[in-house]
């Protein structure tokens, strides 16, 4: 017989008077201890977030006065940090891995070529060697788990550290909903969200372990908030709106600092850009006539981004300039879902 909650705490309570008869078909043991219902010891053994209240970030970013008049915009000063980008041969994912160059920071830019492509070398010619920055590449799969995390505690064992991470990497397919098959699906998921997962835990384990207080800048999309006018691209689209929430949640659990350990103060972010002139994009155009000018229409600009226009933020994200921001996303879309 199946008992509700409710009515099994009146029968408990009636069960307590000698002349209490249990209903036909159900055994009650008195003798045996009360239990809370929909309770187990493997329930109760769940890991939970660290309580941010009992275990504040303080020694994340500045103190109020470190930096004032001391030197021209030192929160955004990067120097002496090491930084990993992936989807870092070209597109968006080389943009910012410049921008950090350009502040100091040494970066390893991550892709599935064998070789880097002419527009990375392209950016390793512009490099200022003064500035302090490097830029270096690294071929690596996002989908093979191993050979990543691998990579990433190669890099920071390299350094004894690891400050940040931009996961960039990112697929697309423009296919009708009806028209997709399971393994087209797995595919794009794989590297858009999977791969995003899997390269934050990557990069949080060697900042846990190194202690250092980093920050992890994933790369979303407007797409991930609305439907892209024009472009049937739904795996691409919800897989974005995946990579949102899970900064939200990577956010809750590494932000604060562990008092038994030391670990955590990693800040996790998300940019969800717009429409943006990448060779991705470039190939949409191709695949859909009259794409470009129905987007160029819909934002409030009038016109597409260019990569360089992220530089700016995914440098304030990494940097101490954003050192109060965790769970957030950054959308730079032309003002597109602005209307």
């Amino acid at each position: 017989m199946f008992l509700t909650t409710r009515t099994l705490r009146i029968l408990t309570r009636q069960c307590r008077t000698k002349d209490f008869r249990a209903p036909a078909g159900i055994h009650m043991n008195l003798a045996s201890p009360a239990r809370a219902l929909h309770t187990t010891n493997s329930l109760q053994a769940k890991p939970t977030n660290p309580p941010p209240r009992e275990n504040p970030a303080h020694r994340v970013g500045p103190r109020g006065h470190e930096n004032v008049g001391r030197k021209r915009f030192a929160d955004f000063d990067l120097a002496g940090r090491v930084f990993i980008v992936t989807g870092g041969a070209q597109g968006l994912g080389l943009a910012m891995a410049e921008a950090v160059v350009e502040a100091g920071g040494k970066v390893y830019c991550l892709d599935h070529a064998a070789a880097p492509s002419s527009y990375f070398h392209e950016a390793v010619s512009r490099v200022m060697p003064e500035y302090g920055g490097a830029l270096l590449y690294r071929q690596v799969d996002v989908r093979d788990t191993a050979q990543l995390d691998a990579l990433v505690a190669s890099v920071a064992s390299e350094h004894q550290r690891l400050d940040g991470v931009v996961a960039a990497a990112g697929i697309q397919q423009v296919t009708p909903a009806v028209e997709y098959t399971e393994p087209d699906v797995a595919r794009m998921l794989a590297v858009n969200y999977t791969g995003v997962f899997m390269t934050a835990t990557a990069a949080a384990r060697q900042m846990f372990k190194y202690r250092t207080r980093g920050s992890i800048c994933l790369i979303a999309s407007m797409s991930g908030l609305v439907a892209n006018k024009g472009l049937l691209s739904p795996v691409y689209n919800s897989s974005k709106a995946a990579v949102i929430q899970l900064a939200r949640n990577l956010s809750m659990e590494w932000s604060p600092v562990r008092e038994d350990d030391g670990t955590g103060g990693l800040r996790v972010n998300c940019i969800s850009p717009g429409h943006v002139l990448t060779p991705m994009v470039r190939k949409n155009f191709e695949q859909v006539p009259g794409l470009r000018e129905k987007w160029e229409a819909e934002n409030m600009m009038g016109r597409l981004a260019e990569t360089a226009e992220f530089k700016g933020a995914v440098l304030f994200l990494l940097s101490s300039a954003s050192s109060f921001m965790t769970g957030s996303n950054l959308v730079i879309d032309g003002g597109y879902t602005a209307w």
